[in-house]
């Protein structure tokens, strides 16, 4: 079996929300230690890592503990702007899935760490029984494209991958508002096809015809 990919010193971005892998995730940053951080990440073209916060709050509260879910997600930098000094705005797209094997606090408050990547989810079409679910956001996309909205408000971004478990689980994971507790559990999930079935499941429960 081949060793797991790793990465040392990964700076990490604690925040309340959960980015999927092909999600979009648009962030205004204004706090020094993040100044720098994503300045530097994006001249090298280097990622940074998202995790999920369990406790404490996205802007740093001096004496006030942060924790973050194991699992997280590697987020590009897509997109940068300097709107005025000693603020940027950032479009990210959610790449490769991680889990920290070590972290550390340093002393201005960036939280850096050692992580293995987990492998992507495996390609597995929409089963026959499922496909209401796909054609659900199918629909969805169309009613979005047809507002016309500017890219940067769009929350999906192409390419469509309708047919594919991972990918419509996804989107829809982004799409409803679900308890970010359950939201880390299914992205963390390593089989697609359970994470349709589930989405499937709460799509059912909120009354969302699919």
């Amino acid at each position: 079996m081949p060793p797991a990919l790793t990465l040392s010193s990964l700076p990490l971005f604690p925040l309340g929300t959960v980015l999927f892998p092909g999600g979009v995730l648009p962030l205004r940053i204004f706090e020094v230690r993040y100044l720098d951080m994503i300045g530097k990440c994006h001249k090298a073209g280097a990622p940074f890592g998202v995790v999920s916060l369990t406790r404490g709050s996205e802007v740093r509260v001096p004496g006030a503990q942060e924790a973050f879910s194991d699992v997280g997600t590697l987020a590009t930098i897509t997109e940068l702007a300097t709107p005025q000094p000693g603020v940027l705005q950032i479009r990210c797209t959610g790449a490769q899935r991680f889990r920290i094997t070590r972290r550390e606090r340093l002393k201005h408050g960036l939280w850096v760490a050692e992580v293995q990547r987990i492998d992507g989810d495996m390609t597995v079409p929409v089963p026959d029984d499922l496909q209401g679910t796909a054609e659900a956001l199918r629909q969805l996309i169309q009613a979005l494209q047809l507002r016309e909205l500017p890219p940067a408000q769009m929350p999906l971004q192409e390419p469509w991958q309708l047919d594919d478990c991972g990918w419509v689980a996804n989107r829809w994971c982004e799409l409803l508002p679900l308890p970010l507790a359950l939201k880390q559990r299914l992205m963390a999930l390593d089989n697609p096809l359970v994470r349709l079935e589930l989405v499937s499941d709460l799509l059912t429960r909120a009354g969302i015809p699919h």
